[in-house]
């Protein structure tokens, strides 16, 4: 079953993508922040489930003493969306998931931790990649400046890293939340300790979701709520893939993360036919090195 899992949690968040995409209009302003409500509220319904459905004794003050890891995910997540209304997702996609190499570069220079000299490669590999994106990008090779000014197309091109690095920031965090030896939570167990760490990342979302929504009808924002499917149906494939995920790492991580790592893969292939997105020849070459590198650095780091 750990393979259906994994494969239904990399179909998941790749879909995910996609709604992502399309429900981050250019020309709506507030649209990453309708976005943020959206995955708000359903992941806050998946917490209240959880909470309703599974004996995990969750104390309510483990969501403040896991916030600086809620915050991490939430803040990379709402930059995200924000780059994504500029920003093709066959660009940012890949760049995004650099965030596993950036979390393997700060256990070695943190924690002290070795990587392998493949590992070393791979790394080196995807940030050929993205330099060469990063030199396309800034080369006249896209009219982005053109199109936004030059102003917001370079904070749109920084959302991606931006991501990434509070992404790899959150991970890494997670590395000390997670260990029963270490862990901040209370009342955790083996058996719990994940669980309890998502529902306070679920609720905290719920929150600032909730917060974003107050904050747009002080601004009189129009939020329709069916007009928002794209949105919904992102938050719903976000939170469905997260849910799997667990049950995929739990039956052989080891090769359940090099195939979910794939995901951006899956989101290059469906923004290709359904967005239509078109890249230069160059373009694909150095996001396929990206791409190369994090999958390599996944089987690596699984084995």
């Amino acid at each position: 079953m750990w393979l259906f899992f994994t494969l239904a949690t990399t179909l998941l968040w790749g879909v995910a993508e996609l709604f992502y995409k399309k429900g981050a209009r250019p020309d709506e302003k507030y649209s990453h922040l309708k976005i943020c409500v959206c995955v708000g509220a359903v992941m806050g319904l998946h917490a209240i489930y959880t909470l309703c459905t599974q004996d995990i004794g969750y104390d309510p003050i483990n969501l403040i003493r896991y916030l600086p890891v809620s915050l991490c995910y939430i803040v990379s997540m709402a930059l995200s969306y924000f780059g994504m209304r500029f920003i093709e997702e066959s660009i940012s996609d890949p760049i995004e998931n650099t965030s596993g190499a950036i979390c393997s570069l700060m256990c070695v220079l943190f924690l002290g931790e070795r990587i392998a000299p493949m590992s070393v490669l791979a790394i080196g590999v995807i940030l050929i990649g993205i330099l060469g994106v990063g030199f396309l990008e800034n080369s006249g090779d896209t009219d982005r400046k053109k199109k936004l000014g030059k102003t917001l197309a370079i904070v749109a091109f920084a959302m991606p890293f931006c991501y990434a690095l509070l992404d790899a920031l959150g991970s890494f965090l997670d590395i000390y939340f997670l260990e029963m030896e270490t862990t901040p939570l209370l009342h955790v167990t083996e058996l719990t300790i994940e669980e309890v760490a998502n529902t306070s990342y679920e609720l905290t979302f719920a929150l600032v979701g909730f917060v974003l929504f107050i904050f747009m009808m002080m601004k009189k924002v129009k939020f329709n709520l069916p007009k928002q499917g794209d949105k919904i149906l992102a938050a719903v494939c976000e939170t469905a893939g997260q849910f799997t995920y667990v049950y995929a790492m739990s039956g052989n991580g080891a090769i359940a993360a090099p195939i979910i790592s794939s995901v951006c893969v899956v989101s290059l292939v469906l923004s290709r036919i359904f967005l239509k997105e078109k890249l230069t020849r160059k373009q694909y070459l150095f996001i396929f090195l990206i791409i190369v590198g994090i999958l390599t650095l996944a089987v690596i780091e699984g084995e």
